[in-house]
């Protein structure tokens, strides 16, 4: 650890160094006709260096005329204003020593008259701003009281899956406001927390990571993001909901959200307890500790990707079956910040505090904390079917109850020391309290009739555990233009601990014969470990748009096991056998050095960079109980990446990267020690383990048409491993003796994780949007092709599973009025399994999703909604081919001052059809899952909404249609 503390405080050293005087600066101002005074919304504002044209900005104006540019340095400026109907206006701008605020920039109509003609502009849907595509909100029309979650459904490429954003195929990790963040990563809950009338724009892009942003070299770290940017004259104010409502089944919702908007500073509190499964928990909430053990030990790539959505409440699902009434208009999507669904009926208890604020002049700072706890009672039927015939075929049936209690904290800190020097810091903390009892029965058998065994699974587990992160970053850009230095150190706690009893009962049969054993464990458990990551980053340019980058990056990481497991001692009735075989205990050490060199160059809009790295990683595991094992690796790899962005025309352009990487073994991976609590399905590590080498390339093409409103976005994504971390599965035929003298009765299920070549995956994603103002809609067509082969190790035979998915759908979204507002929608997966084993096994299967979502409201208040959804599934095992329908309704009033008030009177699943199902693909076998489900229920909802935005004539104003008259 010397080398590493000596980086550690070499990179604190570094934060005090080569500091200057500079300061960035903003130019605002607002463009009005020259001869109404009337302001010029759209208008495009082009902003360019006079010395480097190169770099340029380009902004709209808003509702209010206004537009603003943050972050400028000292330099002369060509201002450009262009509107349809008026004269291009273009002036000079410096900045010098403050910001520059332009007043009322009058613009000239031009000078030829149109006798007799009226010219109407129609701000365009979808624009392309480099690598932004941006969607005008007034072009999607929605209700008065909509969210930003239904604004974004309407838009081209985004949805929302099982409380899941996501974005031209991809997830939508974060979604900010205004550039800054909003409850942390939790994407959904930022949406679903916003009104849509304070929406302007909704900009989807992808986010480099911060040491990336500055150094201008992708390293890789790229997630999808949507920034809001809200409409001027609605950033001071405040808005919310709270809400409560009663139902039959004694069903209950209430909760609210409120935000205060002044200038800088936002501070929103949410809240939610309900038992109609309306959830509120991402991945960063589960930790790893929740009850439902992981089959299996390997899996270095994406899992499954079988036929698509689940039911209507399946946690995969496109409907609102599990959500309970609150996924469509008004349904209760007041207040909800969901993130997330489990299977089956949940009570909810959910409260969150966000706040962002400008400190000074230097420091931006946001900050959000969550309280979550869940109570889930889950009963699920599982079908299985093998490749290989020589293994019995499974069946089983498992009922589960949870809770769960998770606190979880984000912050990010943003200190402009100058223009030449920053510093983020990112802290991240979450607890989490996890308590299970689970019941299953699982059954192994050939054929109906042919029954080869029965295991009865007890188990009660308690666990809890923490995650501590906290990533600092410092950036530093000096006087010469292109040269800069950065060093981002990142630090990392976990610990996970916990005890977990089981009972299993295990009947097999042989002929006419069964024999009957049982056995009793108590495992108590401890895990942790840290990792300590620094990276250095210097650019230095070469020629005019040529950049080298040279960068360094040294990691380590320790975690320590401890398991110690007990039977049960019919004599003094305790669990106090203490059982070696299943106890160990082990330390495992990673050492990586990484470092590399980079080229860049070309503008902003077309570019080429490439460069390699070279990775040496050592591997060091420490076994000391119940026997000493010690496996020391190292491994070296090159490492290459490319990237070229070329800008075909102010309409289009194309964007490929090539990547590769290394994914280490995970600590569970490599402990050679068995886990039999999921009995009959046993898992061992296996420490002779290699890393993962992956070649990743992706490819996206953007075109927009802003004349027609059209855009067609088109996303590639594959990958292709080495050494693939994958699974060895043994079914046992007889008593048979693994690791440490542990006995697998006949049937249990082994499964050790192993590296095999031969792992591909394809993902492509196509998307056309187009208004048809025939009807006053926009419609969406898109389409996709999935391919994904696992390779996998059965009973010692090799095996290939590909899995092809085609997907096709379309969804036509009204842009009538805000008081007429339906989306009709369409998906189908068409499904096809083969796998290099037996043939016969070889299956196809067909899913589709239909949907019908209408709200209509008066001018008086009175609203009714619909939301009307079928599932067709076919080709899956017997008994889960099934058609049925989704039916949601609600009807009621909006009265008080101003339409404050709702009076809702709802049902969910009107014709008792809810249902979920779902198929899980892997290198092993098929898998058909049903889920329970939540019934018909009745509820009545009081809703009070808070709105204060200023005058309603500025509320009118931002109501108003698309472009208006010039």
């Amino acid at each position: 650890m010397t080398m590493y503390r000596k980086l550690l405080f070499f990179s604190l050293a570094l934060f005090s160094f080569f500091f200057s005087q500079a300061q960035s600066f903003s130019i605002s101002g607002r463009i009005i006709d020259a001869e109404s005074r009337t302001a010029l919304q759209g208008s495009s504002v082009l902003l360019r260096s006079i010395k480097d044209t190169t770099l340029s900005y380009s902004t709209f104006t808003d509702s209010t005329g206004r537009f603003q540019f943050d972050n400028i340095q000292r330099d002369s400026f060509r201002l450009t204003i262009s509107a349809v109907g008026y004269e291009t206006l273009s002036r000079s701008v410096r900045v010098d020593s403050a910001n520059v605020v332009l007043a009322n920039i009058t613009v000239p109509r031009t000078s030829r008259e149109l006798t007799g003609v009226t010219v109407t502009t129609r701000i365009p849907p979808a624009q392309q701003k480099g690598d932004t595509v941006q969607f005008n909100a007034n072009q999607f029309k929605v209700n008065p009281d909509a969210t930003a979650e239904e604004l974004a459904r309407k838009v081209p490429g985004i949805t929302v899956e099982n409380g899941q954003v996501k974005a031209q195929g991809e997830n939508v990790r974060r979604v900010t406001i205004d550039g800054r963040e909003l409850f942390g990563e939790d994407a959904t809950a930022a949406l679903r927390n916003l009104p849509a009338e304070i929406i302007d724009k909704i900009q989807v892009f992808d986010r480099l990571s911060d040491q990336a942003q500055f150094s201008g070299f992708d390293d890789g770290n790229t997630s999808k993001e949507i920034n809001i940017v809200t409409k001027a004259n609605m950033r001071n104010g405040h808005f919310g909901r709270v809400f409560a409502g009663y139902g039959t089944d004694d069903r209950y919702q209430a909760g609210g959200n409120a935000t205060l908007l002044k200038g800088n500073r936002r501070i929103s509190l949410v809240g939610n307890f309900n038992n109609i499964n309306q959830q509120n928990f991402s991945q960063q909430d589960l930790l790893g500790v929740t009850s439902n053990a992981q089959r299996g030990g390997g899996g270095g790539g994406p899992r499954g990707g079988g036929g698509g959505p689940r039911g209507g409440s399946g946690n995969r699902g496109q409907g609102s079956g599990n959500q309970g009434g609150g996924n469509f208009g008004g349904f209760g999507s007041s207040g909800n910040f969901l993130v997330g669904q489990q299977n089956g009926i949940n009570r909810t208890k959910a409260f969150g505090i966000n706040y962002s604020d400008l400190w000074g002049k230097k420091v931006t700072v946001s900050a959000s904390y969550f309280f979550n706890n869940t109570d889930n009672t889950t009963s699920e039927l599982t079908n299985r079917q093998y490749y290989l015939t020589t293994i019995p075929n499974i069946r089983e049936n498992n009922n589960n109850n949870s809770q769960n209690t998770n606190h979880r904290f984000n912050m990010r800190l943003e200190y402009r020391i100058d223009s030449s020097n920053q510093l983020i810091i990112t802290p991240n903390l979450s607890f989490q309290n996890n308590d299970a009892k689970s019941l299953r029965n699982t059954l192994r058998f050939f054929n109906e009739g042919q029954t080869v065994s029965k295991v009865d699974n007890n188990r009660i587990s308690d666990r809890a555990g923490n995650n501590l992160n906290n990533t600092i970053l410092y950036r530093h850009s000096f006087p010469k233009k292109g040269r800069t230095f950065s060093v981002n150190l990142n630090t990392s706690y976990n610990k996970r601990d916990g005890d977990t009893y089981q009972q299993t009962f295990t009947t097999n049969y042989s002929g006419s014969t069964s024999f009957d054993t049982s056995d009793q464990q108590h495992i108590d458990q401890l895990n942790n470990g840290y990792q300590v990551s620094t990276n250095f980053v210097y650019t230095e340019p070469l020629w005019k748009n040529t950049q080298l980058q040279l960068n360094y990056n040294p990691t380590f990481s320790k975690s320590k096991s401890d398991q110690q497991a007990f039977r049960f001692d019919e004599l003094s009735d305790k669990y106090s056998l203490f059982d070696t075989s299943l106890s160990n205990q082990f330390e495992n050490k990673t050492r990586a050095q990484n470092g590399g060199i980079s080229f860049r160059t070309g503008t902003r809009d077309n570019q080429f960079s490439a460069g390699v790295n070279y990775q040496n990683t050592n591997l060091n595991s420490d076994q000391v109980f119940p026997t000493v094992l010690q496996v020391n690796k190292t491994f070296q790899n090159i490492l290459p990446n490319a990237m070229f962005r070329y800008k075909f025309s102010p309409k289009s352009n194309i964007r490929l990267m090539y990547r590769s990487s290394v994914n280490l073994p995970s600590v569970t991976q490599l402990a050679a020690v068995a886990d039999i609590t999921d009995r009959p399905f046993v898992t061992v590590g296996n420490p002779n383990l290699d890393p993962q080498y992956t070649h990743t390339f992706s490819g996206r093409y953007t075109f927009t048409n802003t004349a027609k409103g059209s855009l067609i976005l088109a996303n590639v994504f594959w990958l292709q491993s080495n050494n693939y971390i994958t699974n060895a599965t043994y079914v046992a035929t007889k008593d048979s003796v693994i690791s440490n003298n542990i006995v697998l009765n006949p049937s249990d299920e082994l499964t050790v994780p192993i590296n095999l070549d031969g792992y591909n995956s394809l993902r492509s994603f196509l998307t056309f949007a187009i208004p048809v103002r025939a009807i006053k809609s926009n419609v969406n067509i898109n389409g996709g092709f999935t391919y994904n082969r696992f390779p996998g190790l059965i009973n010692n035979v090799s095996n290939l599973a590909n899995n092809y998915v085609y997907t096709i759908g379309t969804v036509i979204a009204s842009n009538i009025s805000q008081y007429v507002d339906f989306t009709v929608s369409y998906s189908a997966n068409f499904n096809n399994v083969t796998n290099s084993i037996v043939k016969e096994r070889n299956d196809s299967y067909f899913q589709h999703t239909a949907g019908l979502q209408l709200n209509l409201l008066s001018k008086k208040g009175w609203f009714f909604q619909n939301d009307l959804n079928n599932q067709y599934y076919s080709g899956l095992s017997a008994g889960y081919n099934q058609s049925f329908w989704l039916w949601n309704m609600g009807a009621g009033k909006k009265f008080l001052k101003d339409q404050k008030g709702e009076l809702r009177f709802n049902v969910f699943d009107l014709l008792g059809q809810n249902r979920s199902l779902g198929r899980n693909v892997t290198e092993t076998y098929i898998e058909d899952e049903r889920n329970e489900v939540l019934q018909r229920y009745f509820m009545l909802t009081f809703t009070y909404n808070l709105r204060n935005f200023g005058t309603a004539a500025a509320r009118a104003a931002n109501r108003s249609g698309a472009g208006g008259t010039r």
